[in-house]
C-alpha cells in the first residue's frame, strides 16, 4: 500500500501499527496521522532505531498491510 492510501485510511490501520510497535501509544499513532515521517521518528526514539532502521521497518510494515 502506498502512503496515500495509508494516509487516507489511517484511522483503520492504527490497530495494525499498534501490534506491530507494541510501544507506541494510541495518542502517538493518532498524533502521526499517517504521516511516514512522524511514524519513523516515533519508532526512533520508542525503540532506538537509527533512522534507516526505523524507514525499512515502516516499508515493510506498508507492503504487509
Amino acid at each position: 500500500m502506498n502512503w496515500d492510501q495509508i494516509q487516507g485510511k489511517w484511522t483503520q490501520l492504527q490497530g495494525s501499527a499498534r501490534v506491530e510497535w507494541a510501544k507506541l501509544t494510541d495518542q502517538e499513532l493518532e498524533q502521526v496521522q499517517g504521516e511516514r515521517d512522524k511514524l519513523v521518528g516515533l519508532i526512533q526514539e520508542k525503540y532506538g532505531r537509527s533512522k534507516e532502521e526505523a524507514e525499512e521497518e515502516v516499508d515493510q510494515w506498508s507492503r504487509r498491510v
